[in-house]
């Protein structure tokens, strides 16, 4: 069964290019593109896709506005992120909105191919290089406010921190000498006291807070 994709970017030339790759990976199946997130929105509700690659910087109507719509209409649905290295702070925002995970625009084929093919299978895309770059941006902000204290217990801090590095729940239970079902308690905690439904999106109000 293929995976069925939406495109939502207000470039031609990455919609092309990604259109390029689908063709020759029979498992994707791209269903329908759109140049701003209003129109991304319409194609969600005509074509059903299992996962959309979302710009953020768009006209008309941006990305993180449609992943907010997107997650009230559509809580099912897969929403990856396609972004660059002067999006970190909006990347932030777009994880916190909803989005499952992110992709940079230059990234290789390969990678977009199984990171699409994770984000069907329902995982959480939170490759440590561009979130590390994102944390740092989100450090230096953190910097010049007010320090906000962490709701977070220290074993909860540990955990979130995990997550943030690419740590699946096995990983973390190894680590610290813990069951997974424990792990996954710590995380229902965490989702709950950061007001949150997502790793990605715990980790993204993890860093706006300093936690990391």
């Amino acid at each position: 069964m293929s995976i069925r994709i939406l495109i939502v970017d207000d470039h031609l030339i990455i919609r092309d290019g990604l259109r390029l790759i689908f063709d020759t990976v029979p498992e994707l199946e791209l269903v329908a593109e759109a140049s701003n997130g209003k129109e991304g929105l319409a194609q969600v509700d005509a074509h059903l896709p299992d996962v959309v690659l979302m710009d953020l910087q768009m006209p008309v109507m941006d990305g993180i506005t449609a992943i907010e719509t997107l997650r009230r209409t559509h809580p099912e649905l897969a929403i990856v992120i396609l972004t660059t290295y002067k999006e970190n702070d909006l990347l932030l925002r777009g994880l916190k909105a909803g989005a499952r995970g992110y992709l940079l625009k230059d990234t290789d084929r390969q990678t977009l191919i199984n990171s699409i093919q994770a984000a069907a299978r329902g995982e959480t895309l939170l490759q440590p290089e561009i979130l590390q770059r994102a944390l740092s941006f989100q450090e230096e902000e953190a910097n010049t406010a007010d320090a906000v204290e962490s709701p977070l217990s220290d074993r909860e801090s540990e955990v979130i921190k995990m997550v943030a590095d690419g740590a699946r729940n096995k990983e973390i239970a190894y680590k610290l000498g813990i069951t997974e079902r424990t792990v996954k308690a710590h995380l229902s905690h965490i989702f709950q006291k950061l007001d949150v439904d997502s790793r990605a999106g715990a980790v993204a109000t993890a860093a706006r807070m300093g936690i990391l």
